[in-house]
């Protein structure tokens, strides 16, 4: 069963169009968020960390190895948990030195160094490029799946289909993120909006899962019983846990949640009263929790079901498909594409930021001609930063393109993941180790980048 490009174009568009609603009314509110209010959507925009990797890639991990999906997961809830103190102290730091990205929070604790923000926002720019060329994949997944193209067609239809959205999507970004020029640099409709997101990305991954156990098997039991004794999944069910892998991707999870650009900017920039993160520091684990629960029995149901040589990264649409349910089919597009945009507007937001802020602003202060009215700086700085989106979301696309269509979801965000790890050690050198000094920090980089 296949659904049209045009429905599907329709559908997106209808979906674009509320967070933007959503967003215009966030912005325009006369009075702020009641409290209570305004804590819950700062503890859903945290879920902004769950892109297309964990809402098909996930479940393509499982499929190859049944338990390697958890480390993206184990990672934030660890250190949430059980290390709050950093988030907090990132917070608190970021409110006394005014702080606008991850690149000048590290500059800032290094004798406000130019060169290293600069170096910083670099080191971001090269790691975060394959992730939203990630989230371009998995969108064009997305498609090729409801046109009944297949999940793997490459060609210049799925090409043209990742440029429109890349276009598309810097649109929506610059509509979202470049508004009005914020010295806290706060988007509060942004906010609202990938809140809202993230229950709809949730709402969605739940269905499909529920759908699953619960239509298809008759529970959890019921799927692991069939799978154990299915002749195709024994080799499977033998596999052992790589153990030093998953230490690895663990840790390197918990520095994600940190560092990664998108990250800080909804966790530390985005903050506007530090107490929010005493309620985030439980919604957001309780919410990985929750989306993680059905990874596995989706993977082990697509496994079953499905004819052999199917991505399983596109399980989570293929088997409503293959079930006649295109209604679901579409819902898990809608949530898939949700965790892609999310992704994408935060990001480049984030990249923007650091662009304007820690290379262009201090060219034009350094110029003789600064003595000029503020309305044609804010009309240079916006410019800049939508510039940059643009430019951001189509490299991204170049990045796409070379990509190819054969490499996995989870393959790319681990790459990702270990280029932002690069920040680490001066992110926590800045928290913690009084005696850390920027040519150190400069080594590290340059050492970590050329590995």
């Amino acid at each position: 069963m296949t659904l049209s490009i045009g429905l599907i174009a329709v559908v997106a568009l209808i979906y674009m169009a509320l967070l933007f609603a959503i967003a215009f009314y966030g912005d325009r509110r006369a009075t702020p968020m009641p409290p209570k209010v305004r804590a819950w959507v700062y503890s859903l925009s945290l879920a902004v960390y769950c892109t297309s990797w964990t809402f098909f890639g996930a479940v393509g991990q499982s499929a190859e190895q049944l338990w390697s999906f958890l480390p993206i997961y184990l990672g934030p809830i660890i250190i949430l948990l059980f290390a709050p103190w950093v988030l907090q102290k990132m917070v608190m730091i970021s409110k006394q030195e005014n702080i606008t990205s991850i690149a000048d929070f590290i500059a800032a604790r290094y004798g406000k160094s130019q060169t290293l923000a600069v170096v910083v926002a670099l080191v971001c720019l090269v790691g975060v490029l394959p992730y939203i060329a990630l989230q371009l994949k998995g969108i064009v997944l997305g498609v090729n799946l409801l046109t009944g193209k297949g999940a793997g067609a490459s060609g210049t239809s799925a090409q043209d289909t990742a440029l429109i959205v890349s276009l598309v999507l810097a649109l929506f970004t610059i509509l979202f993120g470049t508004r009005n020029l914020d010295v806290t640099e706060h988007h509060r409709g942004m906010m609202l909006a990938i809140a809202f997101e993230s229950l709809i990305k949730l709402l969605a991954f739940l269905a499909v899962g529920v759908f699953v156990t619960y239509g298809l098997y008759n529970g959890f039991s019921d799927v692991f019983s069939q799978a154990k004794a299915s002749p195709e999944l024994d080799s499977f069910f033998a596999q052992r846990v790589n153990w030093p892998a998953m230490m690895t991707q663990t840790g390197l999870a918990m520095i994600a949640i940190i560092c990664l650009p998108r990250q800080f900017h909804v966790t530390v920039v985005e903050n506007i009263e530090p107490k929010d993160l005493n309620l985030a520091r439980w919604v957001f684990p309780a919410y990985l929790i929750l989306a993680a629960l059905f990874v596995v029995p989706i993977a082990l149901a697509g496994q079953m079901m499905l004819p052999p040589g199917i991505t399983p990264d596109s399980f989570v649409i293929s088997l409503p498909l293959a079930e006649a349910h295109p209604a679901l089919a579409m819902l898990a597009f809608i949530g898939g594409a949700s965790a892609a945009t999310g992704m994408v507007i935060v990001a480049s937001v984030a990249l923007s930021t650091m662009i304007s802020n820690d290379m262009l602003l201090p060219w034009l202060l350094r110029r003789k001609n600064t003595e000029r009215p503020f309305e044609a700086f804010r009309y240079w700085m916006l410019t800049a930063r939508r510039v940059s989106i643009v430019l951001i979301l189509l490299l991204a696309y170049v990045c796409y393109r070379l990509i190819g269509s054969n490499t996995s979801l989870a393959t790319i965000g681990q790459v990702s993941f270990a280029a932002i790890g690069q920040l680490a050690p001066a992110m926590f050198g800045a928290l913690v180790w009084k005696q850390a000094n920027r040519q150190g920090v400069f080594a590290g980089l340059f050492l970590g980048a050329l590995i």
